[in-house]
């Protein structure tokens, strides 16, 4: 999978940009919550993304390895209403269909889209 910076910031989700969606928990698909995504794909009507989180993973880090979830920091954005640091997962990639996802028009600036790319090109 090749991940290329596209932002466009025209409405519809590009690699790039953070969008809020429902996103099933991955030991309970049926259950989930409301959180940001990083869109990394646009393939048709479905995107490929990887969630955010304003947990701070570095104090468990360890753990959260052991687990196999693998985490990166990504600083601030306009994604979260307090502008607490996020860290995006690295290891689990979602697929959701465009028409789900909303906020659209926050976008990750191109240096860390392509520091995520890069860290998490292992793990896709």
């Amino acid at each position: 999978m090749e991940l290329e910076y596209a932002a466009q910031r025209d409405g519809a989700p590009s690699p790039g940009e953070v969008a809020w969606a429902w996103v099933p928990y991955e030991d309970d698909p049926n259950q989930g919550k409301r959180r940001p995504v990083l869109v990394i794909e646009v393939d048709g009507d479905d995107v490929l993304v990887l969630q955010l989180t304003s947990k701070d993973h570095d104090r468990d880090e360890e753990q959260e390895a052991r687990a196999g979830r693998f985490w990166m920091d990504i600083g601030t954005g306009s994604w979260d209403r307090k502008r607490r640091p996020s860290e995006v997962r690295l290891n689990r990639v979602i697929r959701l269909r465009a028409d789900d996802l909303d906020q659209l028009d926050i976008a990750l600036d191109r240096a860390t889209f392509e520091a995520v790319a890069e860290a998490a090109r292992p793990y896709l």
